[in-house]
């Protein structure tokens, strides 16, 4: 088995130690299994197996979604970290104890922060910055929170993590990081997402009740994804019958999102799925027309490769990181233009050719998202940390 750490790191102990926190993995099928826990879930599960010279310890309430591997030491809390003030206890009080009994070489907070009663070494993954962006969109608490440590956090580590280059560039302003201390690891999309056999696809429509053109946007049903200037366009749109399907949990101020379908008489052209499990969202992919992802910021963007696996045409919006997602495989609008999106719609929609070019590129350009990469970029970043030892 290939080492991944050398002598030299190891501290003169026979294995590096890495503890990793994971409490934002989530136990329940909810919005919460989405984004943020599908990224570490994935990354962790694709690790290199360095069981030789390595152990990770992998902090979480929630572990069932991490496969049983070697070098993997899992340490489920306790704590009801499924609470934002449970977490943060543990995150600043119980971590750095545990981090100090355990004699760990580095510490990797793998959503935004990392504890501040410690002197171990750190790596830090910050998703994106719309805490900062969007800030009248989050909960004021948290807001304050996340902007504090994610700033103190980056400031202290020995590298950050972002996962895209847009991202990488946030941190770098807002935070003043050196673009050198910090690691772009860009998300991988799953095996699952490819194109379905057409009977199977015909079998979920009627299952689903599915009996025209549907239109899909996945995501966490909150403001900054910007659904409401989606379901403006759907008012616009004048092209035979079809239904605008949301897939995703209620986030942040969902309720505004349920008032403007009434207020625009939508309650007949807008489906709302509720948040959907791994196995069935490749079937929604492969049923829809196109996916629509007005989003006014993105970390990322996965829903967007996602779709293009699945042979799905995707309209989005030419904002923040979404460019990186998509490639040259999207049509991308200006923000805010309703009228370009609903033009974008239209044509694939109603020309056939077009349609199939967009569906051709997107299968190509998925192709180069793999999470095995993902695993394996995020041990470089823990080489490079502990380097510096």
């Amino acid at each position: 088995m290939p080492m991944l750490f050398g002598k030299g790191e190891r501290d003169n102990r026979s294995r590096v130690r890495i503890g990793i926190n994971a409490h934002l993995l989530s136990g329940e099928l909810s919005y919460r299994r989405a984004g943020i826990h599908n990224y570490m879930a994935q990354v962790l599960n694709h690790l290199p197996l360095v069981a030789d010279d390595c152990t990770y310890s992998i902090f979480s309430r929630h572990a069932t979604a991490l496969s049983s591997r070697p070098g993997f030491e899992i340490h489920r809390s306790h704590w009801p970290t499924e609470r934002r003030l449970a977490r943060i206890l543990w995150e600043q009080i119980a971590w750095p104890v545990m981090a100090s009994r355990q004699d760990l070489d580095l510490v990797h907070g793998m959503a935004f922060a990392t504890p501040l009663l410690t002197r171990k070494p750190s790596v830090v993954t910050v998703f994106d910055l719309s805490f900062i962006y969007f800030p009248e969109r989050y909960p004021r608490l948290q807001r304050q929170y996340l902007r504090v440590q994610t700033a103190r956090s980056c400031a202290n580590a020995r590298r950050v993590i972002t996962i895209s280059a847009s991202g990488k560039q946030d941190v770098h302003s807002y935070f003043d990081i050196p673009l050198e201390q910090i690691d772009v690891v860009v998300p991988g999309v799953d095996p699952i997402y490819r194109p379905l056999p057409p009977e199977q696809v015909q079998d979920f429509r009627t299952l689903k009740g599915i009996q025209e053109q549907i239109i899909l946007h996945v995501g966490t049903l909150q403001p900054r994804k910007n659904i409401s200037q989606l379901l403006e366009a759907m008012v616009m749109l004048d092209v035979g019958d079809c239904q605008l399907v949301l897939v995703g949990g209620k986030g942040w101020y969902y309720d505004e999102i349920f008032a403007r379908v009434v207020d625009l008489g939508l309650e007949n052209r807008i489906r709302f799925t509720g948040y959907v499990p791994d196995a069935e969202l490749p079937l929604w992919y492969n049923a829809a027309s196109m996916l629509v992802f007005p989003s006014v910021y993105e970390g990322f963007g996965l829903p967007i490769v996602e779709a293009m696996a699945c042979g799905t045409p995707v309209v989005a919006a030419n904002s923040s990181s979404i460019p990186e997602a998509g490639g040259p495989a999207a049509l991308y609008y200006k923000p805010d233009d309703v009228d370009e999106m609903v033009e974008y719609m239209t044509l694939i929609l109603e020309d056939i050719e077009k349609a199939a070019d967009l569906r051709e590129k997107g299968l190509e350009h998925a192709q180069q998202f793999s999470w095995q990469r993902a695993g394996q970029d995020t041990a470089e970043v823990y080489k490079k940390a502990l380097r510096l030892k």
